[in-house]
């Protein structure tokens, strides 16, 4: 999955999204001026691999790439502050949330967001915070499956992340090594368990972090097998598609210097596909020399992702018992 120049095409973005090994397309401000424009965009995009998945950071609060013409989705740790004094009304605007998100993402024709987030606030991390729902376990979990379940209803397949967990160290690995030194029992017991509640109601994708857990193993997360094949497929039991995080991210460079080495190790990993962002001489070099033929149960993964257009809100004028119109009042007037 790679990015884009900026708001059409260029010449160089054709050429990489023609060649075989790019599957999908991940979106960013610098692709957005207004709606006409990003459907324009996409439409471009399929024309040329019309099956290709077409992905955004569309979180709210600090991480939502799209502003005028979109609902302001507010920060998730807000809902969880309103969790704190009504469950109800934070699972029913979670829901919401998560419809709207669907909703007008799948009005331009893109696939899915990289959403929710399944971190546990911590109060350390510089990346985290606010976009985690909350302190505590419960309400991350449960808030995140309304979330999902509002995802779905508007046809939209969910990725949870940052697999184990990112909430805890204060490092962000988009500049730096990140190294979180807790034992695997306690990661187990406190952050896996969102992951685990969310596969078990059957989340289909999910984001591993690019953290060292030094007590479990040497590399980051996403380029783990440890991680990725013993804990999320066979201990979590987690059936659907792994995306990598950016590995143009400084965490994911310390531990391979070559874009090559790196993004090959995160595919024998276990990643189903793997992000090459805001670098597209990494990426020429990449698509080059990388060697490899993604097997038949990955790329069924892969297109598992892509968004249902027969989803049921086509044929309901409410959800929630609220309107479309409604659902955005809501979420707006926060």
């Amino acid at each position: 999955m790679i990015d884009l120049e900026a708001l059409e095409l260029t010449n160089s973005d054709i050429k990489r999204i023609k060649h075989p090994l790019v599957g999908g397309i991940i979106l960013f401000s610098r692709n957005y001026e207004n709606k006409f424009q990003l459907k324009e965009l996409i439409i471009s995009i399929r024309k040329i691999k019309k099956n290709i998945l077409i992905a955004v950071d569309h979180e709210g609060g600090r991480v939502q790439r799209f502003h005028s013409d979109f609902t302001r989705i507010p920060k998730m740790s807000l809902i969880g502050k309103i969790y704190e004094k009504d469950k109800n009304r934070a699972k029913k605007i979670a829901k919401l949330i998560g419809w709207i998100i669907a909703e007008e993402l799948a009005a331009v024709d893109i696939d899915f967001s990289f959403t929710p987030v399944l971190d546990i606030d911590y109060g350390s991390s510089s990346v985290i915070g606010d976009r985690a729902f909350h302190r505590n376990v419960k309400p991350v979990y449960e808030l995140a499956s309304y979330l999902s379940e509002g995802l779905g209803f508007g046809g939209m397949q969910s990725v949870g992340k940052h697999f184990p967990g990112h909430g805890f160290i204060k490092s962000d690995t988009h500049f730096e090594k990140g190294i979180d030194d807790r034992p695997l029992e306690k990661i187990q017991n406190n952050d896996m368990i969102t992951f685990d509640r969310l596969i078990k109601t059957g989340i289909r994708g999910v984001m591993p972090s690019h953290i060292i857990y030094s007590s479990c193993d040497e590399k980051p997360a996403g380029l783990s097998k440890f991680w990725l094949q013993n804990q999320l497929r066979e201990r979590l039991k987690f059936k659907g598609a792994i995306f990598s995080d950016d590995m143009s991210m400084k965490a994911a460079e310390n531990s391979y210097n070559n874009i090559t080495s790196r993004v090959h190790n995160a595919l024998i990993a276990g990643c189903d596909m793997v992000l090459v962002c805001n670098d597209p001489n990494q990426v020429d070099i990449l698509v080059n020399e990388l060697k490899w033929v993604p097997d038949k149960e990955s790329l069924k993964r892969i297109q598992s992702m892509k968004l249902n257009k027969n989803n049921p809100s086509k044929n309901s004028k409410n959800y929630c018992n609220e309107s479309i119109e409604a659902a955005r009042s809501i979420i707006t007037g926060i």
